[in-house]
């Protein structure tokens, strides 16, 4: 009796409708005048009929009532696919005589006049012949196969009846066509990709913010989880599913639900499921601008970008990030996982410095044109930061200077500092990195990059509004008492930081000439036409092309120099 009773009470903490569902006949795959469904007919009520016969079934097994459209099927592919699909086989054809919609539901084997239907199934169910936008089928999943693809599970490992008796992969292996326990005819819940990780063991995964975050959608559209069916509440629990489709996919290439890759990303990162409003960067006027391309980013492209483009996926991995800090030059939590061109120029993946990564597009390739014409250095960012160069800002390695003046707590003479460091979205609020800026250059803060600012007699006063991303590292005072000294400041009235110094670095030269960074624009600052100089540090000399205390462009300094 105590057993009875303990029976009952295991049997009543079962939600409802596991029990309801287990039958066949309470699920939408009973097409029968007795369906629960929209989706059947009413000329008959046998339940078995539209997929069984219990004679000279066609195939035998298992006793299979229903014909072969005969269709050739379009095919999953992508360049990370190390699977290699065939024709469906096995039960995915089975499934397939409903699910391609090319033969009525009511058209079995044995009954070949077809029985009406009053509703048609819906896009979700109806594949059609082109299966390039669904999860790949049909397939062998081996040791071998997730040796190579390597977040594979290995198949020994697999539970029971995920492969058919061929070792393939089918529609059977997610779903279970008698039991519709989890909606979907799904074998097991999908919350937290329960489902999915029955096969896939990603890389980073444990510790991403897919993984973890517990964010909701507040309700304001887009719905991010437009293609769920029953999405659940948290990023967390809808996991893979926040981002993939595994049938009918609109971006058919890893089976992406949007077309455009940055939709993906920012139907979330808007603020109305994620903490920051990414997408609002990418409106400012200087931004990567991942709305200019579609179709172009590959997962398995070099590291030597060969077509400009710029995608979510360039800086991170939606499988890794997370928002762990880091000490430069190290990669961030957000930036884990991406791959990248080391200080030598080699492919790395993943990258391990945060440059690495900005080194794909800004080093050896550059897709952009440098804003200051210099008489030293190149757009290749990868060899300006040189540590072996005369100067440099410490990027790859800490900097030259072993004293240097001026610099705000904590930076000091072992410092390193982020590309991201000066180039990032602007506001005291924005998100990290460099999505978008007001600033050119996607720079964090104001730094005038006009040829001559001019800012007159009242420099001193201006300067930090006028060059505030300097000063994020440099004392304001100091660098002013530094500059007042040369010469009265008087070059100060006309010129601006970035006509003298070069906020990068460059290779060649010599310290007497280009110590602390100084890379004259060469629009603004031209070499002596007798001797070809243009300052002497040493000597504190300059013998330039500039202008004079009264402002006048295009004097001439002695070819021996005058005394700064």
């Amino acid at each position: 009796m105590k057993q009875l009773v303990i029976f009952i009470l295991i049997f009543m903490l079962i939600p409802v409708n596991k029990v309801v569902g287990q039958g066949i006949s309470q699920s939408r795959h009973n097409l029968s005048a007795s369906g629960k469904g929209v989706v059947k007919t009413m000329d008959d009520s046998r339940v078995c009929i539209f997929c069984h016969t219990s004679h000279s079934s066609n195939p035998k097994a298992p006793l299979w009532n229903r014909g072969r459209s005969g269709a050739i099927y379009t095919l999953y592919n992508s360049s990370t696919l190390d699977a290699k699909p065939g024709q469906p086989d096995g039960t995915s054809i089975l499934c397939l005589s409903c699910h391609d919609g090319t033969v009525a539901l009511g058209n079995t084997y044995k009954n070949p006049n077809s029985m009406s239907f009053a509703h048609s199934m819906t896009q979700r169910g109806n594949l059609g012949t082109d299966l390039s936008d669904d999860h790949p089928i049909s397939f062998i999943y081996d040791a071998a196969l997730a040796t190579t693809d390597g977040e594979l599970k290995d198949p020994f490992t697999l539970e029971t009846h995920v492969l058919d008796y061929n070792g393939k992969l089918q529609c059977t292996s997610c779903h279970d066509s008698h039991k519709d326990l989890e909606g979907n005819f799904l074998k097991r819940s999908n919350e937290f990709s329960e489902l999915c990780f029955t096969c896939h063991d990603v890389n980073y995964w444990d510790n991403s913010s897919h993984n973890t975050a517990l964010n909701t959608w507040n309700g304001t559209a887009p719905n991010p989880w437009s293609h769920l069916d029953s999405p659940f509440n948290t990023v967390s629990q809808n996991s893979c599913s926040n981002c993939h489709d595994t049938h009918n996919a609109a971006g058919k290439e890893r089976l992406l639900k949007r077309v455009a890759e940055e939709d993906n990303c920012l139907d979330c990162h808007n603020g109305n499921t994620s903490d920051k409003d990414i997408q609002a960067e990418f409106l400012k006027p200087f931004r990567h601008d991942v709305y200019a391309y579609t179709g172009i980013h590959d997962p398995m492209e070099s590291n030597f970008y060969k077509t400009k483009h710029i995608e979510c996926a360039d800086c991170h991995n939606a499988h890794a990030t997370n928002s762990n800090e880091s000490e430069a030059p190290l990669v961030k939590g957000a930036n884990l996982g991406v791959k990248g061109i080391s200080r030598s120029g080699m492919e790395v993946n993943p990258a391990l410095n945060e440059y690495e990564i900005c080194f794909k597009c800004h080093s050896d390739n550059p897709v952009t044109t440098e804003y200051t014409t210099r008489y030293l250095g190149t757009s290749n960012t990868r060899i300006d930061f040189n540590p072996n160069n005369i100067s440099m800002h410490p990027v790859i390695e800490k900097g030259k200077n072993l004293n240097p003046r001026g610099l705000i707590l904590p930076y000091n003479a072992i410092s390193q500092i982020y590309c991201s460091s000066c180039h990032a979205s602007n506001g005291e609020n924005a998100s990290k990195g460099p999505h978008g800026s007001i600033y050119p250059r996607i720079l964090k803060a104001n730094y005038n990059l006009d040829k001559t600012p001019s800012l007159g007699k009242a420099w001193p006063a201006l300067l930090e509004s006028n060059f505030t991303l300097c000063f994020e590292c440099h004392n304001i005072n100091i660098v002013t008492d530094i500059h007042a000294q040369i010469s009265e400041g008087h070059f100060m009235e006309i010129i601006g930081c970035n006509t003298c110094h070069d906020p990068h670095g460059y290779e060649g030269g010599t310290l007497s000439e280009n110590g602390y960074g100084i890379n004259f624009d060469r629009s603004v600052i031209q070499p002596n036409p007798i001797n070809g100089r243009m300052i002497d540090l040493d000597q504190k000399k300059c013998f330039m092309t500039c202008h004079d205390p009264r402002g006048v462009i295009n004097y001439t300094h002695s070819a021996e120099g005058s005394d700064y």
